[in-house]
């Protein structure tokens, strides 16, 4: 046992680790009181529809995963659960592809933010991914007519090599299982990267340098 305590936590890791994530994650910019006033814009209102949207995509699909192809087509509760994740996901793109491209005109990459746009592109191509394995993960006629006219395109790239478009299973997994979580973490890692560096200023109102006193003069 050491004397002192500053002395144990110097050689702890766990203490030396919360040290570093209060450095880099300080509660004042995670959970802030106070915004600027361009945060009203309606490009970060999309952003934050995107997310509820992504809500209610996880929490049907973890429904229909838990019940299977059969309940969601034949009974009607499950073909409820099939529209309210059908239409989810149409609004998660919606607003998504909103928030992507009015970001990309705001040019929010500036002044140190192109972690955080290159984070929400990413994402947005995980996306494709995951909703392309949803559609074949229907177990209808258009999953088929979708996997069957893929699958010559997916073997083109050689990623057939690895991902068989036609096994039900292999795509099922894929889709309610990795992708889901992939895009899961990516949009956390967005959000707090949109806490730590601020929401990007509009056009026009970037931080001016300051004139020196003797150039005011003259």
């Amino acid at each position: 046992m050491k004397d002192h305590a500053g002395d144990e936590s110097a050689g702890s890791w766990t203490a030396a680790t919360r040290r570093q994530l209060e450095r880099r994650l300080p509660w004042e910019n995670l959970l802030p009181d106070r915004q600027p006033f361009w945060v009203g814009s309606w490009v970060y209102v999309f952003g934050v529809i995107t997310i509820a949207a992504l809500v209610w995509v996880v929490l049907s699909g973890v429904v229909l995963a838990a019940f299977g192809p059969q309940w969601w087509h034949l009974s009607s509760v499950g073909r409820f659960f099939n529209s309210l994740h059908f239409w989810s996901v149409q609004l998660f793109f919606v607003f998504m592809v909103l928030h992507l491209w009015g970001q990309y005109f705001m040019a929010s990459w500036r002044e140190g933010r192109a972690p955080t746009w290159m984070i929400g592109v990413v994402t947005f191509a995980v996306s494709i991914v995951a909703a392309f394995t949803g559609y074949l993960s229907q177990q209808n006629f258009a999953a088929q007519y979708i996997a069957i006219n893929a699958k010559d395109a997916v073997n083109s790239t050689g990623a057939g090599g690895f991902f068989n478009v036609l096994n039900f299973g292999q795509m099922y997994g894929l889709h309610v299982m990795l992708l889901p979580i992939a895009v899961t973490l990516l949009v956390v890692l967005h959000i707090v990267q949109v806490r730590m560096k601020g929401v990007v200023r509009p056009i026009g109102h970037e931080v001016k340098p300051a004139v020196p006193l003797d150039l005011r003069k003259k």
